[in-house]
């Protein structure tokens, strides 16, 4: 099976081809753009296809990061995983950024619970527990820093994400302990290859609102 991943979840706009039979990547394409992902993404489709070798009949499935992550950049990956889907006739699975990052984890640290923590700013963050198979063990939260050091200060597993260093300040974090948002394009591609197409629906897990909202305010009357 070919499976097409898809990331735009964070500031990265990243795609990778993988081939599960072989449990091989087969090429891969992107950059860290910050914005612009609607605007770059089918570019670079088209590039990691190229490097693959492939045309766009040969994929067999997509699967692309849902989130917690960017409001708008969640919203273009989903709907072109989506518009993908529905014009090759495959299924699309949704993948969690943070699960994502749990077997990035585990892959150095195998046999133990994983707590990935994501700095999702306005001082709070993103929080997720997994056991040593990758497996949640609580549910995703967006969560105030203060409650989450009350709820997971005492994880007594491996502590892991950008916002690492947030939640226990008694705790050196060392160098290579903290992880990027952005998930592994090459991780995001295991996952989705794997995951359940009737269960792994891609839906957006926002956790919380957008940053930008419309200005009510300033609204101008109809006639």
């Amino acid at each position: 099976m070919i499976v097409l991943a898809i990331d735009t979840a964070g500031t990265a706009c990243n795609v990778a081809l993988y081939d599960s039979a072989r449990g091989a990547p087969l090429g891969n394409a992107g950059a860290d753009i910050g914005r612009g992902h609607a605007e770059r993404l089918m570019a670079f489709i088209d590039e990691a296809l190229e490097r693959s070798g492939l045309e766009m009949n040969a994929i067999n499935r997509v699967a692309v990061t849902i989130g917690p992550g960017s409001f708008t950049g969640i919203r273009v990956g989903v709907a072109a995983a989506r518009g993908l889907g529905l014009a090759l006739g495959i299924p699309v699975v949704g993948v969690s950024v943070l699960q994502a990052q749990a077997f990035s984890v585990l892959a150095g640290k195998p046999g133990q619970s994983v707590l990935i923590v994501t700095d999702a700013k306005r001082e709070e963050v993103y929080v997720q527990s997994f056991d040593a198979a990758g497996q949640p063990l609580t549910e995703a939260e967006a969560l105030d820093i203060a409650t989450a050091r009350t709820t997971f200060g005492q994880f007594a597993g491996t502590i892991r994400g950008s916002g690492a260093a947030l939640l226990r300040e008694d705790r050196d974090i060392q160098p290579g302990e903290t992880h990027p948002e952005t998930a592994d394009i090459a991780v995001v591609a295991r996952l989705g290859a794997a995951l359940d197409p009737s269960v792994a629906l891609p839906k957006p897990l926002y956790l919380r609102g957008p940053d930008v909202r419309s200005q009510a305010g300033f609204a101008v009357a109809r006639a």
